[in-house]
């Protein structure tokens, strides 16, 4: 039985280069629908009854969030295209959910596509996906911010301030939660050292993150900082300087 695909996008160019593309991975696999905006796409969703959905964010009659909001319980895989700015795009990026960058490169869609495949097959939802990013672009307080960590098993949404700190691990990075939970996700730490940063994450060392706001006391005498739950997390010599500053910053250094 073949995948059906759904774009929706109110540029032509983009709707048939997105096609093209995608009839180039699997002409014998795909079948697919197009939808010129929100009204359309709406209809196209009931009557084509889609298993993926490419999704553009800004179109004539509405926007992609307003699609989804008349929904009732979609079952297809969604992936959003966009050319929003980079806060939009980290939001994406906390939330974990698909998105592709316009313009598309083909890499990245057939990388988006094999991943929108696997999910299908393991029957994931990502409507919780959804509703974080939803929460993160209304700007939800420091507090209740949270980030999606997908490892083999699910995805697991998290209360930014109860990670302690983040750890390399080869091209993955290990999330310490607690004393009992860890998370290991394949994403490399500079790639959370971006997102996490402005939410108080310290890189004190090449394979170290650690958020501020857990660190009970800096031992400058076996150079690590102690966190809740009395982890140690080591601090580098090239990053010590850089450490104290922001620890000073943060009034910790008397800690």
């Amino acid at each position: 039985m073949k995948v059906k695909i759904l774009v929706i996008d109110n540029e032509a160019p983009i709707r048939t280069a997105l096609c093209k593309m995608l009839l180039y991975f699997g002409p014998e696999t795909y079948l697919l629908e197009e939808a010129t905006g929100v009204k359309d796409g709406l209809d196209k969703v009931y009557r084509f009854d889609p298993d993926i959905v490419f999704l553009d964010i800004e179109m004539d009659d509405g926007t992609g969030f307003d699609l989804l909001h008349e929904l009732v319980k979609p079952r297809f895989q969604l992936v959003f295209t966009t050319a929003h700015n980079q806060y939009a795009i980290q939001a994406f990026d906390y939330s974990a959910i698909n998105y592709l960058l316009k313009p598309i490169s083909p890499l990245a869609l057939q990388k988006t596509l094999q991943r929108a495949l696997e999910h299908i097959r393991l029957q994931k939802d990502w409507q919780q996906q959804y509703q974080l990013l939803v929460e993160t672009l209304s700007q939800k307080s420091e507090a209740e911010q949270k980030i999606a960590l997908k490892d083999n098993n699910g995805t697991y949404f998290i209360h930014i301030r109860d990670i302690l700190f983040c750890e390399a691990d080869g091209p993955y990075t290990r999330f310490k939660i607690s004393a009992t939970q860890d998370i290991v996700v394949s994403k490399n730490l500079r790639e959370y050292e971006r997102l996490l940063e402005p939410h108080g994450f310290i890189r004190c060392h090449h394979s170290f993150l650690v958020n501020a706001n857990n660190i009970k006391r800096y031992d400058k005498n076996e150079m690590v900082l102690l966190t809740l739950g009395g982890f140690k997390v080591p601090i580098s010599t090239r990053k010590k300087e850089a450490v104290l500053e922001a620890l000073q910053q943060r009034g910790l250094l008397g800690l």
